[in-house]
């Protein structure tokens, strides 16, 4: 069964708002297994005024971010319930790579495929692309901590 989350439905699993809400709707999501969503770049995004004016290019940490969000709302899907309550943290990024800069205009397509979970701690490979492009990927973990 496949699930998609427009931005009404995206707020009400991520506790996130703008400017730092980076998953604009969810287009593919299969429980358990995998998530596709799409963060649109736009040029009035509060951080291309300084990074950089002459040059702009999304920010790695913020990619990274995208794909922690995305990693969220699969969790959300496949924990149902057994998330509420509960806040879910970032805590850890391993083997991030970057390959091409995200600028005004692209489309960022945010992978995440669960890997494993235990103790409330989940597990997930992460990409990013666009245009088919690898942008980014990385491995992140998040914890579920009673609220």
């Amino acid at each position: 069964m496949s699930i998609k989350l427009d931005i009404l439905q995206i707020q009400e699993f991520l506790p996130h708002r703008y400017p730092f809400l980076l998953v604009d709707k969810v287009i593919e999501c299969e429980p358990g297994v995998r998530l596709l969503g799409v963060k649109n770049v736009t040029y009035n995004e509060p951080f291309f005024q300084g990074h950089f004016p002459q040059k702009p290019i999304m920010p790695g940490v913020l990619i990274l971010e995208a794909l922690a969000q995305s990693t969220g709302l699969l969790a959300s899907e496949t924990a149902g319930d057994e998330l509420a309550g509960m806040i879910y943290y970032l805590v850890g990024i391993d083997k991030a790579k970057f390959k091409r800069p995200v600028v005004p205009g692209d489309q960022l397509m945010l992978e995440a495929k669960f890997l494993k979970s235990k103790r409330n701690i989940w597990a997930f490979e992460c990409c990013a692309e666009v245009d088919g492009e690898f942008v980014a990927s990385a491995e992140i973990r998040c914890a579920a901590v009673v609220n």
